[in-house]
């Protein structure tokens, strides 16, 4: 029987009372009153029994608050998920040709960055519901009307709606989707039992595999990606065909938990809509209120099924409460583990089943599968695995997860109800998903509440504002020309407000404007007036009013900055973030420093708890070990000790994605932090860069590039300042502080007659070297001036892995081939096509083996400079360039690596037999299956295919290089430079590769980017600061900027490629053409990187190394779209 329309309301917000609060002329014309009441469901939820009003009235007197608690904890905001499975579609389709075949293994090795490189002109986002009336927003359980829960039944809940017209004629839209039968359902099989383990395993397509990675979910929350996952849905609608015509209960309750799901999703996606942008003046995510509304304004039932869900959810977890109450929650975090299971408890507590047990136990499981036939319940367990498998198929990382994490919570909930309770026994990521879906779907009623209220409160708003704009009178100030009423006024101390909770002015400035405002300061009024809407603009412009130029000319900074790498950033914003001033002194004109090349991670114990077993201990240990005879303890348990606040602090304050954890050679565990989509330096370095753009609008730092240091400025003992000239056109200025930061990096790259590197290391003044031309050690020599001490000079580290490009060998600088590659699986082979090393070792270990390759080195242990250094082979397999593809990509696009098919064309690439290089691999893969060679090494992963004929390898030769100076200044845990005596300079301090002494002998992969961000926040930290200065107050003048078209016109190639200077520098990424003239010279990489791309496509080249959302600061560039050919 199906149930006619019904009219509905939230419990908690009476539709009587919203609609008494709203005119009439602030409705909407597409959007009715009555259809805005049937979005708050009330009265008995089908297929269960409560009704929505006591769902809603328990999901918000606890259940809510309760969810939320438990997803703040370490345990359960930490999953494990497989993201890099091959996607199985292929293997589940017959009859297709191999161009079909060939065309799909393409599509499963792309890999989506947020979903831009196949967002359609017109596509929507990932997992959004269709607004148009053809389809009701969903792709419904299509089909020719066959067997129900036949071997193909799948619900299409994809956003491309029906294919065809019989597909549309299957399913009756008019019909409600979760209707109820009353008497006996329609049976659906009638076979034999099966035993009670039988639902055991309905997760198995969703555990770990060769690409498990560690997500933080609290980091990774469920939001808009731009992702759109049309040919996926389609591929499924394909595959898999259901009836909901004369359904059974089964195949009722699965269809509405999948229909659940994709509901809560696409409420995420209407929540969290819009990301953070400085140009949109947004500083955090906002909602989409209107897309809501149009996905769900005519189709109530869809959130009917997900209050469906949710009950499906809260059975199982009542039902599993004894296992659950007495769960061992473990993360290494005592206290916190405590309070999630206080939490749980609370969860299970009796009290609470006994007020919430009409929505604890609303759905009855037992009246499923009543025919006791086993057809039905393989199919049922098939299709729920077919749809969990079926998200390997998905491009973007974040959809991925929050799909797989869905299904698993779905999937240990059905487990617990279809099994007899003594025989459930979860593992950790089972409670995980199980406590987080029914979180996520708990948090989704919440919202349904919140974006309707905003929808209402836009439409009113807009409305009003027509009203006051149509009968403002106009008043007139006693004080000077005419305001328009109070609005303005309130309008100008709004924004004045704003720009004081974003921090971008300070307290006393605030309170300044706010005086002024009040007292109807004409000019001011007039800018609040039209541009209270846009921070930035409002803050520049204002900048004049209220102070003299001859105020801010006294202040001095509280530090002056020497070098603008993570350390110079790191201890920059540190300061700023207190309420102090800086300049930073740089005399490239590009910020960034090597440390804009860093490319494997930062190192971090223990942000990700215990799953690997890591401990301080351990890491200490480790870079105890590597730093060797000359260890200094002191320095290295500060590294150690504040390395997950380091991690923390670039997450948290910078919005670093550092999602992924990987274990680098040297190290014991898996603690290398690294983005899920992007290079680490570079995706750091761009976001600390964003902040302090920020902070330099707010007149808190002054950055001065092209400029060298000469001399530090001394008066008494104390260091005050820097003398410095441009390297542009030799002007001298003096800059004065209150205290000087030396971050001005290593010496590696000067090879000149009395270098550093030429004094304590002569012999290898003929290694290339990875780092910038500007690694000369400046800051040494400032420092050594003044009589700072120095130690370790003769620690150069030389990194085993360099790559040596074919087109241009003999060049002196290389790019570094990142540890990643070895620690993926990455197989060094020597010009023989032997191994020769453990290529987990450290740096010094895997060097040393490299070099013995040198008979003179085998016996002396000392590099003849006259000797050519000697080139290796680095060899990964499909697996592992797939588990390393960012850097793999971006490797590849450089032509340093090479794709081939197969051993034998791997031989031929080598220059060897192919009986040679097929023995080495045989030999790796045993101690493989072994777990140990002999070697040393016990951690295999990529490991080549069994048929070596069939795999796929990446090549690229590789060289020792020098790429970090472990000697420097010598510093004391604070930061403080020493001096021979082991007194302190007064006013210096230093952080970063200037320094010595924090690695030793050598330094761990992974441990610079530590380094800079330790020890740079360290003296940010400590240095005293002037709370509430400026050091300017009139902003620099601003180029007006470009208009926004509504409308961009269309371009070909050829009308592209005429955009190739170096001063009109264009390039198309996924479709549309940005310019980046002006940008190319402020692109932390290099003008070069950029104006290589000048006039064509960079969409590859971008996809390699950064991320989707980067392009958000560039809306304002885009000049066209691409036309397709």
């Amino acid at each position: 029987m199906v149930q006619g329309p019904r009219i509905l309301m939230f419990a908690a917000i009476p539709v009587m009372i919203m609609m008494a609060s709203v005119p009439v002329h602030a409705i909407s014309p597409k959007v009715s009153a009555s259809v805005l009441e049937e979005l708050f469901p009330t009265g008995a939820i089908d297929d269960a029994h409560c009704s929505s009003e006591d769902l809603e009235r328990a999901n918000d007197s606890q259940l809510n608050a309760i969810f939320r608690e438990l997803q703040q904890t370490n345990f359960f905001k930490t999953f494990v998920v497989d993201l890099d499975a091959k996607c199985p579609l292929s293997e589940w389709r017959s009859g297709k040709d191999k161009e079909e075949e060939e065309e799909e293994e393409e599509e499963e090795e792309f890999e989506c960055d947020g979903g831009a490189d196949e967002l359609d002109e017109e596509a929507e986002p990932l997992c959004t519901v269709q607004g148009g009336a053809d389809d009701g927003g969903f792709g419904g359980f299509g089909g020719d009307g066959g067997d129900p829960f036949g071997s193909s039944v799948l619900q299409s809940l994809g956003e491309q709606g029906f294919s065809s017209e019989p597909q549309r004629e299957t399913f009756d839209w008019e019909q409600q989707t979760d209707m109820v039968v009353e008497g006996a359902d329609t049976p659906c099989d009638d076979d034999e039992n099966l035993p009670e383990t039988f639902w055991l395993d309905m997760c198995s397509n969703i555990q770990e595999g060769k690409g498990t990675k560690i997500v933080n979910l609290e980091l990774n929350p469920e939001r808009n990606t731009g992702y759109n996952g049309t040919h996926i849905w389609k591929s499924i609608y394909e595959e898999n065909c259901m009836t909901t015509q004369d359904s059974c209960l089964e195949e009722r309750v699965l269809y509405r938990l999948l229909s659940g799901l994709h509901t809560s999703t696409t409420i995420s996606i209407a929540k969290n809509y819009y990301p953070p942008s400085k140009r949109k003046n947004r500083t955090d995510w906002e909602s989409n209120p209107q897309f809501f509304m149009e996905k769900f304004q005519n189709h109530p039932e869809f959130i009917r099924n997900m209050h469906f869900s949710y009950v499906v959810l809260l059975r199982a977890i009542k039902k599993a409460s004894g296992y659950l109450y007495d769960y061992d929650v473990q993360s290494r975090n005592m206290v916190d583990d405590e309070a999630a299971k206080i939490l749980l408890k609370r969860l299970m507590d009796t009290a609470i089943l006994r007020s919430c047990s009409n929505v604890f136990s609303a759905f009855d499981e037992s009246l499923m599968f009543q025919h006791q036939g086993t057809n039905i319940q393989q199919n049922f367990k098939g299709i729920f695995q077919n749809v969990s498998s079926i998200l390997d198929c998905v491009q973007c990382q974040q959809c991925k997860l929050h799909g797989k994490m869905a299904m698993m919570g779905y999937g240990t909930a059905l487990k617990i109800l279809f099994m007899p309770p003594e025989l459930v026994k979860l593992e950790r990521n089972e409670v995980v998903a199980l406590i987080n879906t029914a979180a996520r779907l708990s948090e989704s009623l919440v919202e349904v509440r919140e974006l309707t209220t905003a929808y209402w409160k836009t439409e009113q708003a807009g409305k009003n504002r027509q009203l006051t704009e149509s009968t403002t009178d106009t008043t007139y100030s006693m004080d000077g020309p005419p305001v328009e009423s109070l609005d303005i006024l309130d309008r100008t101390v709004g924004a004045i407000a704003n720009l004081g909770r974003q921090n971008m002015i300070s307290m006393d400035r605030e309170n300044e404007l706010v005086s002024l405002a009040l007292s109807k300061h004409p000019e001011l009024l007039v800018l609040g007036k039209h541009y209270a809407s846009d921070p930035e603009k409002f803050l520049a412009l204002i900048s004049s009013i209220g102070l003299s130029d001859s105020e801010s000319s006294s202040v001095s900074p509280d530090a002056v900055v020497v070098g603008s790498g993570l350390a110079g950033m790191a201890a920059a914003l540190n300061i700023m973030d207190r309420g102090g001033t800086v300049i930073m002194v740089e005399k490239e004109h590009l910020l960034g420093g090597n440390s804009n090349k860093a490319s494997s991670g930062i190192n971090g114990c223990c942000p990700q708890g215990d799953l690997y077993e890591d401990s301080i201990e351990s890491f200490r240990n480790d870079t105890i070990k590597s730093a060797g005879s000359v260890a200094d303890l002191d320095l290295i348990g500060t590294l150690v000790g504040k390395s997950e606040q380091a991690v923390m602090w670039l997450k948290e304050r910078a919005n670093v994605d550092l999602s992924l954890l990987a274990q680098l050679g040297g190290h014991s565990h898996k603690r290398t932090h690294r983005p899920s989509n992007g290079m680490a330096g570079a995706e750091i370095i761009y976001h600390l860069q964003k902040e302090l753009r920020s902070y330099e609008k707010q007149g808190k730092i002054k950055i001065m590039v092209d400029t060298r240091v000469k001399q530090l400025l001394v008066e008494g003992d104390t260091v005050v300042g820097v003398a410095c000239e441009s390297t542009l056109d030799g002007t001298a200025e003096d800059v004065r502080g209150d205290n000087v930061i030396l971050a001005t990096g290593g010496f590696a790259s000067d090879r000149s007659k009395g270098s550093y590197l030429d004094q304590y290391r002569s012999e290898l003044m003929s290694f290339p070297a990875t780092a910038g031309g500007f690694s000369t050690g400046d800051g040494i020599g400032l420092a050594t001036d003044l009589g700072a001490a120095t130690r370790d000079m003769d620690k150069v580290q030389i990194h085993p892995t360099g790559w040596v490009n074919p087109e241009d060998p003999s060049n002196p600088t290389k790019v570094l081939a990142a540890e990643l590659m070895r620690g993926v699986g990455g197989i060094l082979f020597n010009k023989k096509g032997k191994r020769f090393c453990n290529e987990l070792g450290t740096r010094a270990y895997v060097t040393d083996k490299m070099l013995e390759a040198d008979s003179h080195y085998l016996s002396t242990g000392i590099w003849n400079e006259k000797n050519e250094v000697p080139t290796f082979f680095l060899v990964l397999s499909s697996s592992a360039a797939e588990d390393g593809k960012k850097h793999v990509d971006l490797y590849s696009h450089k032509g340093l690596l090479t794709k081939v098919e197969g051993i034998d064309a791997l031989a031929k690439l080598m220059g060897l037999w192919s009986s040679t290089l097929t023995y080495s691999m045989r030999s790796y893969q045993k101690s493989a299956s072994k777990g140990y060679d002999e070697f040393g090494k016990t951690s295999f992963r990529g490991v080549p295919d069994a048929d070596l004929t069939k795999e796929t390898f990446y090549v690229g030769t590789v060289t020792p290089v020098l790429h970090y100076c472990m000697g420097g200044i010598k510093i004391d845990t604070e930061g403080n430079v020493i001096k021979e005596d082991g007194s302190i300079i007064k006013g210096l301090h230093a952080a970063g590769e200037v320094t010595g002494g924090v690695h030793g002998n050598n330094r761990l992969g992974g441990n610079s980017l530590l380094e800079c961000t330790v020890f740079g926040t360290i003296v940010g930290q400590k240095v005293p600061v002037k709370k509430g200065a400026s050091l300017v107050t009139r902003a620099a003048t601003q180029t007006q900027q470009k208009s926004a078209t509504a409308e961009l016109p269309e371009i070909t190639m050829e009308e592209l490629a005429m955009h190739n200077t170096e001063e009109d520098i264009w390039v198309a990424i996924d479709g549309v053409v940005y310019d980046f003239s002006e940008f190319a010279h402020e692109h932390p990489a290099g003008f070069a990187s950029i104006y290589d791309l000048a006039g064509k496509d960079g969409s590859e080249a971008f996809a390699a190394v950064h991320n989707a959302g980067l392009l958000e600061d560039f809306e304002e560039d885009k000049r066209a779209i691409l036309k397709s050919t």
